[in-house]
């Protein structure tokens, strides 16, 4: 079998699994791939009496080949130990008929965290002695603190976050603004996420800024376009088939649905290479806010980020360049890595591509795309607190109300819908929804709803509050080359 990973834009690219994590993107734009994922058959029925470490373990084993197995045990065991507050890491709560895979139970209350508390322990195995990797990562909101606190203090890496300025959540600026940590650098962009995306790529392959860092330090990234970041999140939808079976919802080899708010399409696309490697899927469910790129595509094949950009209440999903979809129209395509290529060509020159009607039919095969309103969304938390005395935030409440469409077409297969933040990462849009009387202060509003759901305020979102900000540089676009460049210098030289 082939170990080599390739670019989804040129298929002449060959490349080891850490030299992959290590550069995190591909010198052509594209972004790294496993191209005979399909060829792995993970066994099910043994999967199903499996702990989540264990599970953790087997897929790192097939996709990271070249780490050896003690490399591997590490990083899972350091990553996973005692660093989320439930044994199970994503536990499943079943409510009426459908469950709830709750991925909020790492050190920063989102599902990021699943992927990296493990990236940086990889990294370690990636880099010799003479290595230092700066990474580069631009967040819509979650990405950012749970990469912080990844890589923060690590040996020879440094980490520097990019996030739009007034684009996040309060909690989520806090959480990133209040880092400690010698080697964590925070700015704020004049722009939206989708600016902050674009630009970190520009800077993986600007032979400029290379050339100014030097050749010791490696730029990398922490978003999902790094393999090392997307691998880890395939465990938990095998964890979540396991729990189920283990629960005796369903039997071993029978077929679920997974409904997933995305933004990025990298935890949907996870869920996919899950289902490549044997996992029993009917169909994803996959659901934007109101920056709805891809419920739109899903009708007619074309991709087009020329519409209007909105600020909604779940601004984790506030993208219109879904990067990890890219994966997609490769495994779709049969690897044809010159017709992604020729897509995204189209994509950077005229900001929209429309695929082949057979491509499409591939792609609506397996997935199922809905958008869910701002209204929609305080609508469907109010809904399900009600009626099952569930918190959701925001971003689930989105997945929430795509589900309840799609289940009006099958109600029969198993749904577990993906859970990816705590409620109190997003108190404005939850408190609208089940308050009647909402007070101006966001911790204020902390406390109450605490006090009328009992549902506990995590403790790492309570004490940002008292915590002295330090980071507070807000720049703009045309600045990050040289903000880079200065937070090398800082991290990595000015304390030889």
């Amino acid at each position: 079998m082939n170990f080599s990973y390739t670019s989804t834009r040129d298929d002449s690219v060959k490349i080891s699994p850490k030299q992959a994590i290590k550069k995190g993107f591909s010198d052509d734009g594209g972004l790294f791939v496993y191209p005979n994922i399909q060829d792995i058959n993970l066994p099910i029925e043994k999967i199903s009496s499996m702990n989540y470490r264990e599970i953790a373990k087997l897929v790192l084993s097939k996709l990271l080949p070249d780490f050896s197995e003690a490399e591997i045990n590490e990083s899972v065991e350091n990553a996973y130990k005692g660093s989320f507050d439930n044994e199970e890491i994503t536990p499943i709560k079943s409510l009426d008929n459908f469950h709830v895979l709750e991925l909020f139970h790492g050190p920063t209350c989102a599902f990021k965290d699943v992927g990296l508390q493990l990236l940086p322990q990889l990294m370690k195995h990636v880099l010799n002695k003479d290595n230092k990797v700066m990474i580069l990562t631009a967040t819509s909101g979650d990405t950012g603190k749970a990469a912080l606190e990844g890589f923060k203090d690590v040996d020879k890496m440094g980490i520097t976050v990019f996030y739009p300025h007034n684009g996040v959540s309060k909690v989520q600026q806090l959480q990133m603004a209040t880092t400690t940590g010698s080697n964590t650098k925070v700015a704020a962009i004049e722009g939206n996420f989708d600016d902050a995306q674009t630009n970190v790529k520009k800077l993986f392959n600007d032979n400029k800024l290379k050339q100014r860092i030097g050749e010791n330090v490696t730029l990398s990234s922490a978003n999902s376009i790094n393999i090392g970041r997307l691998i880890p999140q395939i465990v938990y939808y095998f964890d979540a088939y396991k729990q189920l079976v283990q629960n005796n919802s369903i039997k071993v080899g029978d077929p679920v649905n997974f409904t997933v708010p995305t933004g990025n399409f990298g935890d949907v696309l996870a869920g996919y290479f899950a289902k490549l490697m044997g996992l029993p899927v009917n169909k994803f469910i996959v659901a934007s806010n109101q920056n709805n790129v891809l419920s739109k595509f899903f009708q007619d094949g074309v991709y087009d980020r020329n519409m209007p950009f909105f600020k909604t209440v779940a601004p984790s999903m506030d993208i219109q360049i879904s990067s990890n979809f890219e994966r997609l129209l490769y495994y779709k395509s049969e690897d044809d890595s010159n017709y992604v290529a020729k897509l995204m060509h189209d994509l950077k020159n005229n900001g929209k591509y429309k695929v082949s009607d057979n491509i499409l039919e591939k792609i609506q095969a397996d997935f199922y795309f809905g958008f869910s309103s701002d209204e929609n969304i305080e609508n469907s938390i109010k809904e399900v607190y009600q009626n099952n005395k569930y918190l959701m935030d925001p971003h689930t409440a989105a997945g929430y109300k795509v589900m309840r469409d799609y289940q009006k077409i099958d109600s029969k297969t198993p749904m577990i819908l993906l859970s990816t933040a705590s409620p109190y990462k997003f108190v404005d849009a939850v408190a609208n929804a089940i308050m009647p009387d909402k007070s101006d202060d966001i911790l204020a509003n902390m406390h109450d709803i605490e006090a009328k759901t009992h549902v506990p305020i995590p403790e790492n979102l309570l004490k940002v509050w008292a915590m002295p900000v330090l980071h507070k540089d807000v720049i703009k676009q045309d600045q990050m080359e040289d903000y880079v460049y200065q937070k090398v210098q800082e991290v990595f030289y000015d304390k030889d």
